[in-house]
């Protein structure tokens, strides 16, 4: 193996850091859409069909939020590879799946989505989803 330069280390990084940025700042998106679309569904839409197209929009956002967060976990663990192996190695040299090369050193997406991140935000929109769909039924 051939020692890699300073130049291509640093744009590798830069790389990863990049997509690392764009997950999260896709998860922070789909947080705002998801919060914005279940609140006007609920105000909008007085019918009980709607609080359920609700639930069921809410799975969607806390599953794609889940996905994105999960990805940016295995970056990150390509990150730290690539920062403790780069140096003297140019194995996977600009490889960037991380997800097939540290996806099993990281939670499953079952796990990311019941992860404080995920579960605090996502459950508290659940929560007034259920409390909107019982004062319409109780009504």
């Amino acid at each position: 193996m051939t020692k890699v330069s300073e130049e291509l280390y640093i744009k590798e990084l830069e790389l990863i850091q990049d997509i690392i940025s764009r997950m999260a700042n896709n998860s922070f998106l789909l947080k705002g859409w998801s919060l914005s679309f279940i609140v006007a569904t609920l105000l909008l839409m007085d019918s009980i069909g709607y609080r359920f197209l609700s639930i069921f929009s809410l799975g969607v956002f806390w599953g794609l939020d889940a996905y994105y967060l999960r990805m940016e976990r295995c970056y990150r663990e390509l990150y730290a590879w690539v920062i403790s192996n780069r140096p003297e190695s140019d194995e996977h040299l600009f490889d960037l799946r991380a997800e097939s090369r540290f996806g099993c050193n990281v939670d499953g997406l079952r796990k990311v989505a019941c992860s404080r991140s995920c579960i605090f935000f996502y459950g508290a929109i659940f929560g007034a989803i259920v409390i909107s769909l019982l004062s319409s039924l109780l009504s």
